[in-house]
């Protein structure tokens, strides 16, 4: 979605900028919303806000700007995507195999809710954060990282 507002875009730069920090090196790479993410199977694309991607990318074709594996998303809500973001959209990402967690992260109140999905029984577990002095990890990266560090800047 063009046209973000200035909390989102501060929320969407801290935390790309702590991600980039933190796996540099690493067999991970993150992305920010230009990069498109295509669900196979269906007709659906989309730019979600930040995803992650470890390993070896997988592409859509050669062209090589339309990923398929991403292993976490995070879409940051304003309150006009809020109930897309939570719902529609975080349906059509759950189809995708290689999702392991996705978090919303809200840009008009200090709110990170974490949906992790149990690879035993693919249901997903939500857990949030609502201090700006708590902290979550990204599990799969083994990241932690407090709302203080996403907000930062921010004027909620």
């Amino acid at each position: 979605m063009s046209g973000a507002s200035r909390s989102h875009n501060i929320i969407a730069i801290n935390f790309v900028s702590f991600l980039n920090a933190k796996l540099k090196g690493k067999a991970s790479t993150p992305y920010s919303n230009d990069m498109r993410l295509h669900t196979l199977g269906t007709a659906f694309y989309t730019y979600p806000d930040i995803l992650v991607v470890c390993g070896k990318e997988e592409f859509l074709d050669a062209e090589f700007d339309t990923l398929l594996n991403p292993i976490f998303i995070a879409e940051i809500l304003s309150p006009s995507s809020a109930d897309y973001d939570t719902g529609r959209k975080f349906m059509r990402y759950r189809v995708i195999p290689s999702l392991k967690e996705y978090w919303t992260i809200s840009s008009f109140e200090y709110r990170i809710e974490k949906y992790l999905k149990n690879q035993s029984d693919n249901t997903w577990l939500l857990s949030e954060a609502i201090d700006i002095t708590s902290q979550l990890t990204i599990s799969n990266l083994d990241l932690a990282v407090s709302l203080k560090e996403i907000y930062e800047g921010v004027e909620i």
